[in-house]
């Protein structure tokens, strides 16, 4: 598993030991957790409310394009560590009005295809992102040894 060197408050990992070789930190192209050798086609990028916040407003330019060039991903993912009541709620810290902000991931999930989730905690967004970075990387071993996009018959 690859995290950024810019991610500002970093998963802990530590619990999934068993589902990576390791965690290496390092500066990623885009985004903030991804998978060694498959860093140009799967990218999760992670935002915490006041982040997303500020995001969509004041860095608003600069966030559609990471999230247009995250589109161009196979495998690409929003991972946003609020709940979704929380980030449709008024903010206590912005005035922002949180149907532009919700108005604004609906616009990228429609318009570009780019899945978000919302987690009520740092530590379900940390799981999260632990087992979706685990299943893309097992169906890429799967795809590239011949197996197919199942892991039983009849699976997914």
């Amino acid at each position: 598993m690859l995290v950024d060197t810019r991610e500002q408050n970093p998963f802990d990992f530590s619990r999934f030991d068993g589902w990576f070789a390791g965690v290496e930190k390092k500066p990623l192209k885009l985004g903030d957790y991804s998978i060694a050798t498959l860093e140009d086609s799967c990218v999760v990028e992670r935002k915490d409310l006041s982040d997303l916040v500020h995001s969509f407003t004041a860095e608003r330019p600069l966030f559609i394009n990471r999230l247009r060039l995250m589109s161009a991903y196979p495998q690409r993912l929003l991972v946003i560590t609020a709940a979704l009541s929380t980030v449709k709620s008024s903010y206590a810290f912005s005035d922002v009005n949180p149907n532009r902000i919700m108005q604004s991931l609906i616009a990228a999930l429609a318009g570009w295809s780019l899945p978000f989730v919302c987690t009520e905690t740092h530590e379900l967004g940390e799981e999260i992102i632990a087992s979706y970075l685990y299943q893309v990387h097992l169906y890429h071993w799967l795809d590239s040894n011949g197996y197919g996009r199942y892991l039983a018959d009849n699976d997914l």
